[in-house]
């Protein structure tokens, strides 16, 4: 009972979405803290399961308008390959309605993911080759810390275009109502942090808390264990011979590698409001729509 895995290669209530906020450079980290902790012990932010990879609830955060992102509906997570039995009994109790699996025919092929026939999700996905051509030049022995940061920042806003139509499939998903739902690739760090990030942001959730909200794949996923359980490791691959710190810094989740997809939305002519609505097919009516369906009264939640 596996999905797939791979290695990430190479996306006030208004009718109109509020311009994104450049990040403060003031912003206490207790703030931060408080912004991504869940609002109550009955809520987890990474839930528990036994074979589960950065698999988080995106519930509890704060929209710009006082209202709060409602728990136990919408997820993100790496590959959902290490599923147990009793994992998918949990996911089950969540009444996962729908996945958006990111991640490419040959991830899906070495690391499947079998639900159980009952409860099981509507899984969707494409079949597509990641494009690696982000990646430096020459013998993946030599790559430095310098040259996969600089790749890995360079790749954020490919993997925005790239993944454009399956963004829009999930955002379609959403509106239609088909949740609780869940996205994943393979880390649950790049072409899912961009989709959460981009969620987040059409549900009004200030830009820091965007932000600090895919930082949280550093304290989730480790990059050893990720590494140990990808059990049919491509020689082929960049990754294979990478040096330690060129390996860490693939793996992390740098606010330097986000912000360059969030940058692509910040220039779209007007900001977000208009990126959603020429690149994504999301209206002002579909935003409030989205808000309407996934945020909640702060005091009520």
């Amino acid at each position: 009972m596996r999905n797939s895995i791979g290695w990430f290669r190479i996306v006030p209530v208004a009718l109109a979405l509020p311009a994104l906020a450049a990040p403060s450079l003031g912003v206490q980290a207790a703030a931060q803290a408080q912004a991504l902790a869940p609002a109550s012990t009955s809520h987890q932010r990474l839930l528990p399961l036994q074979g589960g990879r950065n698999f988080r609830d995106l519930g509890g955060y704060r929209s710009a308008d006082g209202r709060m992102v409602k728990w136990n509906i919408l997820y993100r997570s790496g590959s959902m390959h290490g599923l147990t039995d009793a994992d998918y009994r949990y996911l089950e109790g969540l009444g996962i309605r729908v996945v958006c699996d990111f991640r490419d025919s040959n991830e899906r092929a070495n690391e499947p993911v079998v639900w159980p026939a009952t409860g099981a999700p509507r899984v969707l996905s494409d079949d597509y080759e990641m494009d690696r051509r982000f990646m430096p030049r020459g013998d993946p022995k030599t790559w430095t810390d310098t040259q996969i940061r600089a790749a890995m920042t360079a790749s954020y806003p490919r993997l925005l275009a790239q993944f454009n139509s399956q963004y829009r499939r999930m955002f379609a998903e959403l509106l239609a109502g088909h949740a609780p739902l869940a996205f994943n690739c393979s880390a649950g760090k790049d072409r899912t942090g961009i989709a959460a990030a981009l969620l987040l942001t059409a549900l009004g959730v200030p830009r820091t808390t965007v932000i600090e909200d895919y930082r949280l794949t550093n304290r989730y996923l480790n990059p050893a264990s990720f590494m140990a359980k990808n059990t049919t490791p491509n020689p082929a691959s960049p990754m294979a011979g990478l040096p330690p710190q060129a390996m860490r810094s693939m793996l992390a989740a740098d606010r330097s590698y986000i912000e360059a997809a969030l940058a692509v939305v910040d220039r779209h002519k007007d900001g977000a409001t208009g990126y959603f609505r020429d690149e994504l097919g999301l209206s002002p009516a579909d935003l409030a729509r989205l808000r309407a369906l996934y945020l909640t009264n702060a005091r009520s939640a």
